[in-house]
């Protein structure tokens, strides 16, 4: 097989644009890393979600671990499981079917197929062959950066 680089046609592109911690008390963990830790969140909502701007233009996202669960199509907590979601961020909702097909034909297994989603983007999500939970997300509203770093407040000015 030939050396295959990202930039190729149909090649997943190597980035993480969020983790996620599916966690069990949402306001408890934003405590530890916001008041803790002195990160500064960049968008949440109370009690459900918390996205906190991490180094190199990833986020850090906790979230409910039964949102995480349900959004996904996979079960969080049960043993085999994680309650952690990589994302995968792209600029098209085109481009969220081509990675969820590209993933599935290199063996993972499709949870949850590409679709309209409640912040107005296109979002999926596959499992890795170990068992590793990818989102691949288009969000109109977030800005996708050359270098793949992504920013939850737009693009600089």
């Amino acid at each position: 097989m030939a050396d295959r680089r990202w930039w190729d046609a149909g090649v997943m592109e190597p980035k993480v644009s969020i983790i996620t911690l599916g966690c069990p008390d949402v306001a408890a963990l934003r405590r530890f890393y916001v008041e803790g830790l002195g990160w500064t969140p960049v968008m949440e909502v109370p009690g459900e979600v918390c996205f906190i701007q991490v180094g190199g233009g990833v986020a850090l996202a906790l979230w409910r671990a039964e949102a995480l669960a349900e959004d996904s199509g996979a079960p969080v907590g049960e043993p085999g499981s994680s309650a952690v979601a990589l994302a995968h961020n792209v600029d098209s909702g085109d481009e969220v079917v081509d990675v969820l097909a590209r993933a599935e034909a290199a063996g993972a297994t499709v949870l949850k197929p590409a679709g309209p989603i409640f912040f107005g983007g296109i979002q999926g999500y596959f499992a890795d062959p170990a068992g590793f939970r990818w989102e691949v997300a288009w969000n109109p509203g977030w800005f996708v950066a050359p270098d793949g770093s992504v920013s939850l407040a737009g693009p600089p000015e």
